[in-house]
């Protein structure tokens, strides 16, 4: 099969059975594909189309994203997760804001050069809002390449990565390629899927050297497992004058849930005076029930435990921005997603 065949069967396949009403492709511009391409970073479509529709409503454009304060972008974010995503995208509306007029660059070193984009993103961007031949690699498209060329191996090894990027560029056409893109995401993300591939349905069906080998479900090969690690930790759910109004600290920019806000944390209960500078009223601590929080690289059982501060949080906490919360009346500030869960369920009791 030739790059024009391939390129051509896919295309053919799009134009009957890929997806064309996402709210993202009704104006093809440089700001909306970001916008949506970065919700899109390991997160499904289904998921990322209304946190898309009020984002795009708070911020239409990228002057409205660069003027406003990281919290409201990471308030709208809260739920998405990898909130560097979130922290890289305000500071690249910022960037192209003001170095660039509000004009994202036309070319992929360019694009690459800003916060949160890398080569794929970049490319993403640039064939779907201009046309322009540049290639992807999203998690879809490995999919895609890896089954047809039946790659041995995890596609994330530096030798694969660079196979891949060429198999990328061969079939990525000089005409069509918006479109082009769009469709190798659009049959990843509904045919070539990682489990349960629909081979019937596919346009590369007769030359995918997977489906011909019988190794549809072993291919692409996974990410070579590692034990993964769990930590523990207490967030302290503190109150002191208002029972409605709930402790929160916002976390260094950078790092875990860089730059959202969450409640005080501590290895042992019996250390949290010497850790946080806060004493609490013994009599009315109250231990909830654990939950575990999973990020990609470890787990983190979390240890609620509600109680009533008796310091003045002004002169505590090593001069860290404080908020008393109200349950009744949030504010629109970015929170991480135990935080959420739990200050919910604290409003429902």
């Amino acid at each position: 099969m030739t790059p024009e065949q391939f390129s051509n069967a896919v295309l053919e396949w799009f134009d009957q059975h890929g997806r064309h009403d996402l709210p993202w492709q009704e104006k093809k511009t440089a700001y909306n594909t970001w916008i949506s391409e970065i919700m899109l970073q390991q997160t499904q479509v289904a998921t990322v189309i209304p946190y898309y529709q009020r984002f795009m409503e708070r911020f239409p454009n990228v002057e409205a994203l660069a003027e406003a304060e990281q919290d409201e972008v990471l308030h709208l974010w809260t739920g998405l997760g990898y909130y560097a995503r979130a922290r890289n995208l305000h500071k690249t509306a910022q960037i192209v804001a003001s170095d660039f007029h509000g004009l994202f660059p036309e070319t992929v070193d360019e694009l690459e050069a800003l916060p949160g984009i890398g080569r794929s993103t970049a490319g993403a961007v640039l064939s779907i809002s201009t046309g322009k031949w540049a290639p992807i690699l999203d998690g879809n498209v490995k999919r895609v390449l890896a089954r047809f060329y039946a790659l041995e191996g995890w596609p994330g090894t530096t030798a694969n990565q660079k196979l891949l990027w060429g198999y990328a560029e061969q079939n990525t056409p000089r005409d069509r390629t918006g479109e082009y893109t769009q469709a190798m995401m659009d049959l990843g993300a509904t045919l070539c899927t990682r489990s349960k591939p629909s081979c019937l349905l596919c346009p590369l069906q007769k030359n995918c050297e997977a489906l011909k080998q019988g190794k549809t479900d072993q291919l692409p090969a996974p990410k070579p497992k590692k034990t993964i690690p769990v930590k523990q930790t207490y967030m302290l759910m503190l109150q002191q004058g208002n029972p409605k109004e709930i402790l929160l600290y916002q976390r260094p920019p950078t790092g875990l849930w860089g730059g959202l806000w969450s409640f005080p944390q501590v290895a042992d209960l019996r250390d949290t005076l010497n850790e946080t500078g806060l004493e609490l009223d013994e009599d009315s601590i109250q231990t909830l029930e654990p939950m575990r929080h999973t990020f990609s690289h470890f787990h983190l059982d979390i240890t609620p435990v509600k109680a009533r501060v008796n310091t003045p949080t002004d002169s505590v906490m090593e001069g860290k921005p404080l908020l008393w919360y109200n349950i009744e009346q949030p504010e629109n500030v970015g929170l991480a997603a135990p935080v959420k869960k739990l200050l919910q369920q604290l409003a429902d009791s």
